[in-house]
């Protein structure tokens, strides 16, 4: 049986951008669902479950930043920002709270489409061959639901932008995970915008982990040069 296609949910209170965004996805083989308001857009999400969401964040009845930081927190979906908000801050901001791209308005369909695909491809779990549990040092990853579980039976979510470096990290244990390489292939661009993003998804997977921020046991920084996951991982 054939897997249905993605599905994207739009939310903005802007109707022509809401029809074009789903005009250009749908073209382009994905599913939508569309959304003008915060509220309708949250309680229809448990049902929905999609894949990517698009996120204004000008919302009539909801922060735009905070939504998307509870979404980061509380989804496996990925996460596009599509706003006017054009200053490096709010763009900054935005990335650390836990989306994986942000698009200035306005912009081409086509581009969107284009970042979707990209980002959809990258945290598809179900690839063949693709490896969706890892344990080390007391935890279970499961990257098809998006958890980390303790031995001690507590689970804790994590956000695609975060299994992406996880996984970046238990598939190449002990070894030292290059700023450059974790650009090169998590998409991003070479920026202190990047480089910020990437030190706020590896803290947040810290406090996960247990971590004690000032002297950490599994994620270790080298200053300069990036990160080595210290520990032994059994894939399955």
């Amino acid at each position: 049986m054939t897997a249905p296609a993605p599905m994207i949910a739009i939310l903005d209170d802007e109707p022509q951008i809401r029809l074009m965004l789903s005009d250009a996805l749908k073209e382009a083989g994905f599913r939508t669902a569309t959304f003008s308001r915060a509220t309708e857009f949250e309680a229809a999400l448990p049902g929905l479950a999609p894949q990517l969401c698009l996120v204004d964040l000008g919302l009539p009845d909801r922060d735009g930043l905070a939504l998307v930081h509870r979404l980061a927190l509380e989804s496996g979906a990925a996460i596009i920002i599509i706003s006017g908000r054009a200053q490096v801050q709010d763009k900054i901001t935005g990335l650390e709270l836990g989306a994986d791209d942000y698009i200035i308005k306005p912009f081409d369909p086509a581009e969107v489409v284009a970042r979707a695909r990209a980002l959809l491809r990258r945290g598809r779990a179900d690839k063949p061959g693709h490896r969706t549990t890892a344990r080390f040092a007391g935890w279970t990853a499961r990257f098809d639901r998006y958890q980390l579980q303790a031995d001690d039976g507590e689970t804790v979510p994590f956000s695609q932008a975060e299994g992406e470096v996880l996984r970046l990290f238990l598939e190449a244990p002990n070894r030292l995970i290059s700023r450059a390489y974790m650009q090169e292939t998590l998409g991003g661009s070479a920026s202190d915008t990047f480089d910020r993003a990437m030190d706020v998804r590896v803290s947040r997977l810290r406090t996960k982990l247990r971590e004690d921020p000032k002297n950490p046991k599994l994620i270790k920084t080298i200053y300069g040069a990036g990160y080595i996951f210290l520990g032994d991982v059994t894939w399955s």
